[in-house]
């Protein structure tokens, strides 16, 4: 039986999570762009962009449309924030609870699949807005790859810390750095080989090619989930970094 030590890093917190996850987090991108209105679900920066645009130019519509992902965005945030300490405290009162990562995970797969059944005719807000839900729950929750904070929807981040890093280790040979700039690097490597994989699913299953990241969503859950029932069962209670 594993026991709790500042050394140990849950299964959630653990390299393959991250990169199994960004590499959905690409998927969805590429989803989106390719087959459901040309528009990335993973972060909010550029729709804040437009949102101020469409108000400077008086576009009211244009900015009330806008704040649909924004908010879902950043009802995800708050949604997952609640979910977490709910499930925490009911793990407290009863036995044999999975934690709330592996939850999320599990809550992702019958969402995508649903999008995946949605007919193409349906508009392409349900699948956005929904997705920019998911993934800002996602980015709330799986929040440090064993130690180093990350995210697991977009590589923004990832590629400043890639050189920064490379940097510091090539001129001050940091051992640390060095370990960072190429976790860091495979991060954005991930996230590029699910967009791949997604942009070419699109060409020949059009919007069913999201049930394309079922299988990983998939595996991850199970794995979290033997996880929390078998060999870190004493460690439900034990919060991943970062939170």
């Amino acid at each position: 039986m594993k026991s709790a030590t500042d050394n140990y890093y849950l299964e959630c917190e653990r390299h393959w999570v991250f990169w199994m996850l960004i590499f959905v987090g690409g998927y969805y991108g590429a989803y989106t762009f390719s087959v459901r209105g040309g528009v990335f679900c993973n972060a909010q920066t550029a729709n804040v962009v437009l949102l101020a645009l469409d108000v400077g130019n008086m576009q009211w519509k244009s900015a009330l449309y806008m704040l649909l992902p924004i908010s879902a965005y950043l009802m995800g945030a708050v949604v997952s924030e609640i979910l977490a300490k709910e499930v925490k405290l009911y793990r407290r009162a009863r036995h044999r609870m999975l934690r709330w990562d592996t939850l999320m995970v599990g809550l992702e797969i019958p969402m995508t699949i649903l999008l995946g059944i949605m007919p193409a005719s349906w508009p392409d807000q349900i699948c956005q807005v929904t997705l920019n839900f998911v993934c800002s729950m996602r980015f709330n929750t799986f929040r440090q790859n064993e130690g180093v904070p990350m995210a697991t929807v977009f590589v923004t981040n990832h590629i400043r810390q890639t050189g920064s890093n490379l940097v510091k280790a090539v001129r001050d040979h940091d051992h640390e750095a060095s370990v960072r700039w190429k976790l860091h690097a495979s991060m954005i490597a991930s996230f590029f080989l699910g967009g791949l994989a997604a942009t070419i699913l699109c060409r020949f299953f059009s919007t069913f090619a999201i049930m394309g990241v079922i299988p990983v969503l998939a595996a991850i859950f199970i794995r979290l989930a033997i996880a929390d029932c078998t060999y870190e069962k004493d460690l439900l209670n034990q919060v991943p970094r970062g939170h």
